[in-house]
């Protein structure tokens, strides 16, 4: 990133790479944000075939940016046996799991084997625990989801060791950032009290979040200023950068996106955009 002549005087916020893993063109496109140092964390999918693999190219960006798990909840296949949650063994869709969920209690015991299945096979491929936790389309912060990945986070000793992605903002800034607003306002109304639970559990959060997107032709560019505008304390922005392969293309709607994203975060444009509001690049840690 440009120095600035007095970095005393700039804000930081990090910036994730969602979907790490998802398929193999995903992952070469994270890796060359990572390259570039317009990353500074990445979150990626254990339940995807190519993690395994995905995760040896992985390795040697541990000290650039933090590297998590993308709990997935909600798309393929689960690692576990889930045969009430998903009894066809392929995991429901977000909406189902929310309507579900209102109707009668998720099978607990399922969740919780997935979840501590997910942040194992993390371990096992990567050598290492994550550094943080966020959800595929923030199954994570759902009332029903979220204490059984507190407890399991718990069972394996990260409180105090690693932070958890607060999918909420703030009313205002969601209305002057002017994107996706019913998107955002949706999440925020589930993430409701995600924060104040995770602390008392002993899990530090990002303060300040953006990044939401229509995913439709429009510019990238456009968008990534406006979610620059009135930043948290610790602001987290989420991008979804990638190359497109056949298997990404089978799995999931967001495809030609993906590849603007990364040509923006690669640009010169992007520099100048966080010159330009005296802003840098940094990692979220706990405090």
């Amino acid at each position: 990133m440009i120095k600035d002549a007095d970095p005393r005087h700039r804000l930081s916020f990090c910036l994730c790479a969602d979907d790490y893993a998802l398929s193999p063109a995903v992952s070469r496109g994270i890796l060359a944000g990572l390259d570039a140092r317009r990353i500074t964390a990445a979150s990626v999918m254990t339940t995807r075939p190519s993690w395994p693999e995905a995760a040896k190219a992985l390795q040697s960006y541990q000290t650039v940016a933090d590297i998590g798990l993308h709990l997935n909840l909600t798309l393929g296949a689960p690692l576990s046996p889930m045969p009430r949650f998903a009894p066809a063994k392929t995991l429901p869709s977000v909406r189902a799991v929310i309507s579900t969920a209102s109707r009668r209690p998720l099978p607990e015991a399922e969740l919780r084997t997935e979840i501590e299945s997910q942040i194992e096979a993390f371990r096992a491929s990567f050598g290492k625990l994550p550094d943080f936790v966020d959800g595929h389309q923030h199954v994570h912060v759902l009332p029903a989801i979220r204490p059984l990945l507190f407890d399991a986070l718990g069972r394996f000793g990260l409180q105090n060791r690693i932070w958890l992605r607060d999918s909420g903002d703030r009313l205002f800034p969601l209305l002057k950032r002017g994107i996706e607003i019913k998107k955002a306002m949706a999440v925020a109304w589930l993430a409701r009290g995600f924060a104040k639970e995770a602390a008392a559990r002993g899990f530090f959060t990002n303060q300040g979040f953006s990044g939401f997107s229509s995913f439709r032709n429009r510019s990238y560019a456009a968008d990534f200023t406006r979610y620059l505008i009135e930043p948290g304390r610790r602001h987290l922005v989420m991008c979804h950068p990638g190359y497109i392969d056949d298997e990404l293309k089978a799995l999931d709607p967001v495809t030609d996106s993906r590849p603007q994203e990364l040509a923006f975060l690669l640009s010169p444009q992007f520099e100048a955009c966080l010159h330009q509001r005296r802003l840098n690049l940094g990692r979220l840690k706990p405090v």
